[in-house]
């Protein structure tokens, strides 16, 4: 059987843990800093771990990882 193909830009955007969580980075700071508080941009430093509902799509995308 041929193995299946991955999804390239699923492949740069997400990881997984040692424990089969997705890692991602976090969302909302990719510009308009100016009118984001900074607590808010303090707490989005850094990755998130996805919600079990967002992993279960991004698992679809990466069928080996």
């Amino acid at each position: 059987m041929p193995k299946i193909k991955s999804k390239s830009a699923a492949k740069k955007r997400f990881r997984f843990t040692a424990t089969g969580k997705v890692i991602s980075a976090q969302a909302g700071k990719r510009h308009g800093m100016i009118k984001r508080t900074n607590k808010q941009i303090r707490n989005q430093r850094g990755t998130t771990i996805l919600t079990p509902q967002d992993a279960r799509i991004v698992r679809t995308f990466l069928p080996y990882g």
